[in-house]
């Protein structure tokens, strides 16, 4: 599977660079896996947290370049440590062995063959708790194609309606067209969701919305868009957790979303029909969210 990285087109920037040369394209990540943290993480929406936590492994490097991005330290000052596919594997053991619900897998994209190659190898050292993808949803289908049997839940962001907010918040052209047909094959592969008796969602596709401030009528497309498409076939995990955590070049990224901004959309989602969703309580706009990522120490 390293052989995809002598011609990297896993994403939609299709940057073509030679990775396994020391080329490096958009993202900038090289031809290793390089990792942040991993850890039982316990905020996750509850059918991906579980009793224990999701067993969560954050990746360095992204293919987006958010301006608002809460995890800019790993996905655009790029910290992290180079681990090889063997680590990997046993990282995921260790999480398996310490109780986590899942496998977390923060920001792939761009490590997409490595992690298969690395699943595969936990797997007959004895891994079996589900795969969790979880991603920006800027993806390739042919990258998320890859990922079929692999992978048993998708949790891909749907960030933008408008290509305009795309362009200027991401530096990213025709996101929706790329991240609607990437949801489009994860649902062809996963179905409806399936739960265990406990709760936890062990097959399916959860797609996560984050509201950002003076952006409620594209928040509203997408959801009118998710639930016209999809129906109930997928869960929705409608966010409230946007804190900005620096100074922004753009005014209106500056502050949090008011509560009422947030309660209309809940309403609205109600009453286009959306049943099958996560909402966020008071008291999730907080740095306290945001993991600390501290080279010195992969874990917690």
């Amino acid at each position: 599977m390293n052989d995809v990285l002598n011609n990297c087109k896993l994403c939609p920037r299709n940057c073509s660079v030679n990775r396994n040369r020391g080329e490096r394209g958009f993202c900038a990540a090289g031809s290793e896996m390089t990792i942040a943290k991993y850890y039982l993480h316990k905020w996750e929406e509850p059918c991906i947290t579980g009793q224990n936590g999701s067993g969560t492994i954050f990746f360095s490097y992204c293919n987006l370049k958010c301006l608002f991005c809460q995890n800019y330290k790993i996905s655009t000052l790029n910290y992290g440590i180079g681990i090889s596919i063997e680590k990997f594997s046993d990282i995921c053991l260790e999480l398996q062995n310490r109780g986590a619900t899942n496998i977390n897998l923060v920001t792939p994209t761009h490590y997409v063959p490595l992690i298969i190659d690395g699943i595969k190898l936990a797997k007959e050292k004895g891994l079996i708790i589900p795969i969790v993808y979880n991603s920006s949803g800027y993806e390739n289908v042919d990258t998320i194609k890859m990922l079929e049997g692999i992978v048993d839940i998708y949790l891909p962001d749907f960030k933008y309606y408008s290509d305009e907010y795309a362009t200027k918040y991401s530096k990213c052209k025709n996101y929706f067209k790329y991240a609607s047909l990437a949801i489009d094959e994860m649902v062809r592969q996963k179905g409806r969701c399936i739960f265990d008796k406990e709760g936890n969602m062990v097959s399916g596709v959860l797609v996560r919305h984050l509201l950002l401030p003076n952006m409620e009528e594209d928040s509203k497309k997408i959801l009118k868009y998710l639930y016209e498409k999809y129906n109930d076939n997928i869960y929705i995990s409608i966010m409230n957790q946007y804190t900005p955590v620096r100074k922004c070049k753009y005014d209106e990224l500056n502050s949090k979303v008011e509560e009422d901004i947030y309660n209309d959309i809940i309403d609205y989602a109600w009453d286009i029909g959306i049943r099958n969703a996560f909402i966020q309580e008071d008291g999730a706009q907080s740095e306290s969210f945001i993991p600390n990522f501290n080279v010195e120490s992969l874990t917690e």
